[in-house]
């Protein structure tokens, strides 16, 4: 088994550490595999051109240069520490109401795709390149900051555009997605070191990027919380048909979310 953070952002977008420090950080506490997804914001929205003017965001001149990089630290993660990277990026279609904004993880792709298109066409995109596309955070972060709702309130026409759902962003388990019975993926969103106290996504399959989209497909994964302590709140998971109360004031690997439930 191997722990995994697919929703990782440097500083090609709003992260604070470079790719190569991404790929340090990880590998040095011993993940198996991450993605680094910067934003890749709306090009015709006052939002989207603000993200521009301020280099929040990938562009068309950036991003091959964010590609080339991926795929020369893909090549050292593997050399030192046996850590795969993975290509991809964060569609962000951001507006003032919480209600009309989206974002979209696209996992295993390369290839530039525009923010301004409709939700169904980029997941479509993502999917035409052997992608695997993600709703982001789609209900209340649990943070002071603008949400993202447009993805969960249209989750039922949605449900077969996307390939899995965020069921946790950073510290916080998301029960609304954990008992939709949609598709799931666990990630930290990390935008700087200190944030690496989060619920993961872990895997048994081989460590090779094609390897881990299919077990993304197949839903063949778990859910870890990878901190200090895990906060003592009512978790809920559809494989365990119910409730389960725990509280562990450990290190790394504190709480298993799969269908043995077992905790190390």
């Amino acid at each position: 088994m191997f722990l995994a953070d697919l929703h990782v952002h440097s500083n090609f977008s709003d992260g604070k550490l470079t790719i190569p420090e991404l790929v340090d950080f990880y590998g040095d506490l011993g993940f198996g595999a991450i993605a680094v997804t910067d934003h890749l914001c709306e090009s015709q929205t006052w939002i989207g051109k603000a993200a521009r003017h301020l280099g929040r965001t990938l562009t068309p001149a950036t991003f091959p240069i964010y590609q080339e990089i991926i795929k020369s630290e893909a090549e050292r993660a593997w050399k030192l520490y046996r850590m795969v990277l993975i290509p991809g990026f964060e569609l962000t279609k951001n507006t003032i109401r919480n209600k009309r904004s989206a974002h979209l993880l696209g996992l295993g792709i390369t290839d530039y795709v525009s923010s301004d298109a409709d939700v169904v066409d980029l997941c479509r995109a993502i999917r035409n390149q052997g992608g695997i596309s993600v709703a982001a955070h789609p209900v209340s972060t649990r943070k002071v900051e603008k949400q993202s709702y447009y993805l969960w309130d249209r989750r039922e026409e949605l449900r077969t555009a996307f390939d899995a759902w965020e069921v946790a962003s950073g510290p916080y388990w998301f029960d609304e997605v954990a008992e939709s019975g949609l598709p799931m993926l666990a990630t930290s969103d990390l935008h700087r070191p200190s944030q690496i106290h989060a619920w993961k996504t872990a895997f048994t399959c081989e460590r090779h990027p094609e390897a881990i989209l299919d077990a993304i497909r197949k839903q063949d994964l778990s859910f870890k919380y990878y901190g200090k302590e895990v906060p003592d709140a009512w978790i809920t998971h559809p494989i365990l048909g119910g409730l389960a109360h725990h509280f562990f004031p450990e290190p790394a690997w504190s709480l298993s979310m799969s269908p043995a439930f077992e905790s190390r």
